[in-house]
C-alpha cells in the first residue's frame, strides 16, 4: 500500500502502525493522532474588519453610535478607530515569523525541529475574530460540553484512538512565559488528554473515563516512582465532586437497581470498565490489586424481564460513575427520612434588617421543592434570641403553638412530640407558623444570641435520627454554650498574628461539630452581620459537619438585591437533593496511598471520610503518595461514596479514573493539568494560614511554583543549569502563573492589612469547598467587553447564550468610553467609563447620561433594545453558567465613581499592580529571577 502522505492536508504525516496494519495520522503541530484519514479544514468565512473610516452621517459629531447592519453596535468616541475596537486582525499563526529566540524541547528535533512551537506576536494575541472558533466556546469557568465520538461503537480501533488508547505519548510543548502573555480561553479547554494503553478498557463506552467535572487527577500520566514525581515538583492530588448537579443536556448517572454488587475480595475494589474477564468469563481479575474474583451468579441475568441479559450492557462495565442500589448488608439501620431542623434568628437586629420575613416566606414559598418523594420528609422551626422558642405543630390542624424555654444553660425540649413534624401531614399549621413568626417578633427588641443553646436544642430534637440543621444568625452569639466575643483587632491585620484570627475562638464549636458528625447531623450557616460575627468559629460546624457557610455581610432585604439574593440561594439550597449519612473513601492501585484531606468532612479513620449530608458541587482535594514502584502500565483511582438518598434509599456512587504510568518526566509535564493543580494548591494554601501563618501560606504557594518551573528549566530545555533569559514552561501548564497569582491576591490569603476577619475567613470557607469549575474564575476572575462584543455574544446558539471572548485580566483594556463586565463567581461588576456616549448610558441603564447614573448594587433594567437585551442575556448566561446556589450580587462601577467600589472591582484585575502585590509581569520577572538564582547555588 502506497503512503497517502501525498493526499494529507498540510502538516498531517502518516505512519503505519505494524500492529494495526494499517497508517497512524499525526498532526505535526499538536502532536495529535488519528486512525481516520485527515481531511482540509473548511475555509471559514471570516467577518471583515469595520473600515477604519467613520461613516459619513457621523461626521458631524463628536460623540457618534454606528449601527451595522448584521454586526455589535459599536459605541466610541471620537477620534477612536473603528479598527482598534475590534483588536488588530493578523495574519493566521502559522505565518507568523518567530517573535523571539525558540526553546529546545527534547524530542521535537527528530520531529521535524520547532514546528509545532508557535510564538505568537503579542500585538495580535488576543484580537477576538483572530480564531473564531473560540467566539462560540463555552463560559469562562463553564465546562466544555462532553460529546460522545462520532465513529460508530462497533468500531474498536476509532474507539480506542478517540479515548487515546494505544496511542503515542502526549506531545511537549515548551513555551516562554516572557513572551507568551496569559490567555483566558485556555483555562475553557479539556484538560490533557489521558492516553491509556491498549485493551487496558474492556468496553468502547466514550463514558468509561470519569468526566473531569467528577473527579480529575493534577497529572494525567503517572510517574512510575516517587524519585521521579519529586523531581517533576508538581504535587500529585485528586479533585473530586461526588455529587455534582446535572446541567440541560448532560447524561443522568446510570443506577444499577438489581443489587448485585461484584467488588474485589481483597481490595473491596467496586468491579468497573478496567478489570480483565478470565476463565471463560466465570472470574473477573482486579484492576488494582490483581486478585482474581468470581463473577457473581445473576451479573449475567436481567431480573427485570427474568431471562438471560447481555454482560457487556451493565452499566458498571461502561460507565465510570455509576450508582448502585444497595442491599441490607449495607445498611446499619433502615434508611433516614429527610430532616431539616432550622433555627431562625429573631433578635432586634435580625427582625429589623428583613432576615426573618425574607427567611419564613422563602421557605414557605418552597416547601413544595424540598425533597419530599416518600412523604416521610421532617421539619422543625426554632426561633432564638436570649432564649428559645419552640413550635409545637399537631398534624390536622392550622393552629401552632409557641413553647418559650429561657433556661440557656440546660437546654432541654419542651415537648416530646409535635416539635419535629412530618412535613405531609403537618402542613396546615407549619404553612401558618411561617405566615405568622415575623409579626410575632415585630417588635422584639430584645439584643443578643443563644445560638450555641439553640444548636445543642436542635441537635437533641433530631439527634436519633440526623439530617440538617440550618441557622440563620444575624449577630454574634453571645449568650451560653458556644458565646464569643469581638476579637477584631485592626492593629493584628497584616501582621503575623493575623492567622489566629481565623481559628476558631471556642472548643465548643469543633467539639459540638464532631457531636453531630456521629449522629449524623450536618449543619449549615446563613451568616447576615453588619458587624463582625467571627465567620471563623462559626464555619467549623459545616467544615467538620459537611455543610456549607453562606455569608451576606450588611444584609438589608429593603434592598431588594439583597432579598433576591438570600431568598434564592436559601431555596436552592432548601431543594437541594442532599445525600444523607455518607462514608466517601478512595482506593487506588497497588503502590499509591492517599496521603491528606482537604475539604468539609470529618476523618473517621485512616481513609474513611464521614459526611452526615453531601451538598451537592462540594469539591474535595486529595493528595496522594507514591509508596512503591508502579510496575503495571496503568493505575486506577475509584471513589466510593456510600449514602442515603432524601427519597430513602441506600446507595452508593462510584467513581473510577483509569490513568496511565510512566517513565518519561516529558510525559509527565504534558498531561499536568493546571486546573486541577491550582484547586489543590488552593485548598493547602489555606489549611497552612490555619496551622501555621498566612505569610507562610502564600510562600509555600510561590515556592512550589518556583519549584515546577525550575525543574522544567533543568529537565526540559537546553538551558538545563545555567542561567536563562527566558522562562520556560509547558503549553499545558501555561495559566498555572497567573491562576497562581490570582491566588496570592485572593481575599482568602491576600497580604493586606486592611481585610475584615470574617471576609478572609468567608473566602477561605470557598477556597475549600468550590468545584474548580467554579473556584477558577473566583481566582481567576471573568473580563468582558460589551461595548465592542463580536455581533453573535448575546443571542442564542447551539448551546445557549453566547459569551463574548475573554479579555486577559488588566486594565489596559478599560477604555474611556466602554462597558465592561468583570465577575468572579461571587459578584458581577458593570464598570462603565467616563465618557461612555449618551446612547449607551440610554441603551442599558434607561438613562439621559453617564452623570446621572449612580454606581453600587443595583438590577439592570429589560429594555426595547437589542444592546440591553444582550447584555441581560450574558448577565442571566454568567450567573446560569456555573454549579452550585450562588447567585452573585451585580454593582455598577463608575469610572470616577466611590473610590472602594472602584478598587474593590480592580482587584479582580489580578494582572495589575495592586498596593504590595506585583503585576503579572513584575511576578513573571521575580520567577524568572528565582528559577535562574535556584540553579546556581
Amino acid at each position: 500500500m502506497a503512503s497517502p502522505s501525498q493526499q494529507l492536508p498540510p502538516g498531517w504525516t502518516a505512519e503505519w502502525d505494524p500492529a494495526s496494519q494499517r497508517y497512524l495520522f499525526i498532526q505535526a503541530s499538536t502532536g495529535r493522532s488519528q486512525w481516520e484519514v485527515p481531511t482540509p479544514a473548511p475555509v471559514q468565512l471570516m467577518e471583515t474588519a469595520p473600515s477604519v473610516s467613520p461613516p459619513p452621517y457621523a461626521t458631524h459629531h463628536g460623540k457618534r453610535r454606528q449601527y451595522a447592519a448584521g454586526q455589535t453596535q459599536v459605541y466610541y468616541s471620537a477620534g477612536d478607530a473603528l479598527g482598534d475596537q475590534y483588536g488588530a486582525l493578523s495574519a493566521p499563526q502559522q505565518q507568523q515569523p518567530a517573535a523571539t529566540a525558540q526553546l529546545f524541547t527534547p524530542g521535537l528535533a527528530a520531529e521535524g525541529g520547532f514546528a509545532g512551537q508557535q510564538q505568537v506576536p503579542q500585538a495580535s494575541y488576543y484580537a477576538p475574530q483572530q480564531e473564531p472558533q473560540y467566539i462560540n466556546a463555552p463560559g469562562f469557568g463553564q465546562e466544555p460540553t462532553y460529546h460522545p465520538p462520532n465513529a460508530p461503537i462497533h468500531h474498536l480501533t476509532d474507539q480506542f484512538g478517540q479515548m487515546g488508547m494505544g496511542q503515542k505519548p502526549l506531545h511537549l510543548t515548551t513555551t516562554n512565559l516572557l513572551t507568551s502573555p496569559p490567555d483566558p480561553r485556555e483555562l475553557v479547554r479539556p484538560p490533557p488528554e489521558i492516553r491509556l494503553p491498549a485493551n487496558a478498557c474492556i468496553t468502547t463506552s466514550p463514558y468509561a473515563n470519569a468526566d473531569p467535572s467528577y473527579q480529575r487527577c493534577t497529572i494525567n500520566a503517572i510517574p512510575t516512582t516517587s524519585s521521579m514525581l519529586n523531581k517533576s515538583k508538581i504535587p500529585l492530588g485528586l479533585v473530586i465532586t461526588p455529587y455534582r448537579t446535572l446541567k440541560e443536556g448532560e447524561p443522568p448517572v446510570p443506577v444499577v437497581t438489581d443489587t448485585v454488587i461484584a467488588r474485589c475480595r481483597r481490595c473491596r475494589t467496586y468491579i468497573n470498565p478496567y478489570v480483565q474477564f478470565i476463565d471463560n468469563g466465570n472470574r473477573w481479575r482486579c484492576c488494582m490489586c490483581s486478585m482474581s474474583n468470581e463473577v457473581p451468579q445473576l451479573f449475567d441475568w436481567d431480573q427485570i424481564r427474568n431471562q438471560p441479559g447481555d454482560r457487556w450492557a451493565r452499566d458498571e462495565l461502561n460507565h465510570s460513575v455509576v450508582e448502585f442500589v444497595a442491599p441490607t448488608e449495607y445498611m446499619v439501620r433502615p434508611p433516614q427520612p429527610a430532616v431539616y431542623v432550622i433555627l431562625i434568628d429573631v433578635s432586634h437586629t435580625a427582625v429589623q434588617s428583613g432576615m426573618v420575613a425574607t427567611a419564613t416566606r422563602t421557605i414557605l414559598e418552597n416547601l413544595d421543592r424540598i425533597p419530599n418523594e416518600d412523604e416521610r420528609t421532617k421539619v422543625a422551626i426554632i426561633a432564638y434570641d436570649i432564649s428559645l422558642y419552640f413550635f409545637s405543630m399537631p398534624p390536622g390542624t392550622t393552629e401552632s403553638t409557641m413553647l418559650v424555654v429561657s433556661d440557656v444553660d440546660d437546654v432541654f425540649l419542651p415537648k416530646p412530640t409535635d416539635l419535629l413534624i412530618n412535613l405531609t401531614e403537618a402542613r396546615q399549621s407549619l404553612e401558618s407558623l411561617l405566615g405568622r413568626i415575623n409579626d410575632m417578633f415585630q417588635d422584639n427588641h430584645t439584643v443578643g444570641s443563644a445560638m450555641g443553646p439553640a444548636l445543642q436544642a436542635g441537635f437533641k430534637l433530631m439527634a436519633p435520627i440526623g439530617g440538617k440543621i440550618m441557622v440563620l444568625s444575624s449577630s454574634l452569639p453571645n449568650v451560653g454554650a458556644g458565646s464569643l466575643k469581638n476579637r477584631e483587632d485592626l492593629k493584628i491585620l497584616g501582621t503575623s498574628k493575623e492567622s489566629g484570627l481565623l481559628q476558631a475562638a471556642s472548643p465548643f464549636y469543633k467539639t459540638f461539630a464532631i457531636e453531630c458528625s456521629r449522629a449524623q447531623v450536618s449543619v449549615d450557616m446563613f451568616l447576615f452581620s453588619a458587624a463582625y460575627q467571627d465567620v471563623a468559629s462559626l464555619a467549623c460546624l459545616p467544615h467538620y459537619t459537611s455543610g456549607q457557610t453562606y455569608f451576606y455581610p450588611a444584609f438589608n432585604a429593603a434592598r431588594s438585591e439583597d432579598a433576591i439574593k438570600f431568598a434564592h440561594e436559601l431555596g436552592e439550597v432548601l431543594a437541594m437533593p442532599i445525600m444523607l449519612e455518607a462514608v466517601m473513601r478512595v482506593r487506588a492501585s497497588k503502590g499509591l496511598r492517599m496521603a491528606s484531606f482537604h475539604g468539609n468532612f470529618f476523618v473517621r479513620s485512616t481513609d474513611l471520610l464521614a459526611m452526615p449530608a453531601v451538598p451537592t458541587d462540594q469539591s474535595y482535594a486529595i493528595e496522594i503518595q507514591i509508596e512503591d514502584t508502579l510496575t503495571q502500565p496503568f493505575v486506577v483511582l475509584q471513589t466510593a461514596v456510600l449514602h442515603t438518598t432524601c427519597h430513602g434509599e441506600r446507595r452508593i456512587r462510584v467513581i473510577t479514573l483509569a490513568l496511565p504510568t510512566t517513565s518519561s518526566l516529558t510525559e509527565v509535564f504534558a498531561s499536568a493539568d493546571q486546573v486541577a493543580i491550582a484547586t489543590l494548591l488552593a485548598n493547602k494554601a489555606v489549611e497552612r494560614s490555619l496551622t501555621h501563618k498566612l505569610e507562610d501560606a502564600r510562600d509555600a504557594v510561590h515556592q512550589r511554583l518556583v519549584e515546577i518551573l525550575s525543574s522544567y528549566k533543568s529537565s526540559m530545555t537546553s538551558a538545563g543549569a545555567g542561567a536563562n533569559a527566558q522562562l520556560a514552561i509547558s503549553e499545558n501548564l501555561r495559566m498555572l502563573p497567573v491562576l497562581i497569582l490570582g491566588l496570592l491576591k485572593n481575599v482568602g490569603i491576600r497580604q493586606s492589612a486592611q481585610i475584615p476577619p470574617d471576609l478572609r475567613a468567608y473566602a477561605q470557607a470557598l477556597l475549600t469547598t468550590l468545584p474548580s469549575q467554579t473556584l477558577i474564575p473566583y481566582i481567576h476572575p471573568t473580563f468582558f467587553s460589551l461595548h465592542n462584543m463580536q455581533p453573535e455574544a448575546g443571542t442564542v446558539g447551539e448551546q445557549g447564550v453566547i459569551l463574548p471572548t475573554p479579555l486577559p485580566l488588566t486594565s489596559e483594556r478599560l477604555e474611556r468610553h466602554g462597558l465592561y463586565l468583570i465577575e468572579d463567581g461571587q459578584t458581577i461588576f458593570l464598570w462603565i467609563g467616563r465618557d461612555a456616549v449618551p446612547q449607551l448610558v440610554m441603551d442599558v441603564f434607561n438613562l439621559p447620561n453617564y452623570e446621572v447614573l449612580r454606581g453600587g448594587k443595583t438590577t439592570l433594567p429589560v429594555l426595547d433594545n437589542d444592546f440591553s437585551q444582550r447584555v441581560n442575556a450574558i448577565i442571566q448566561k454568567t450567573r446560569e453558567i456555573r454549579r452550585g446556589v450562588y447567585y452573585p450580587h451585580l454593582y455598577v462601577v463608575k469610572e470616577d465613581g466611590e473610590p472602594p467600589l472602584r478598587l474593590w472591582a480592580l482587584s479582580c484585575l489580578i494582572q495589575d499592580r495592586a498596593d504590595v502585590l506585583p503585576s503579572y509581569q513584575q511576578f513573571i520577572g521575580q520567577l524568572k529571577d528565582k528559577v535562574n538564582g535556584a540553579n546556581n547555588y
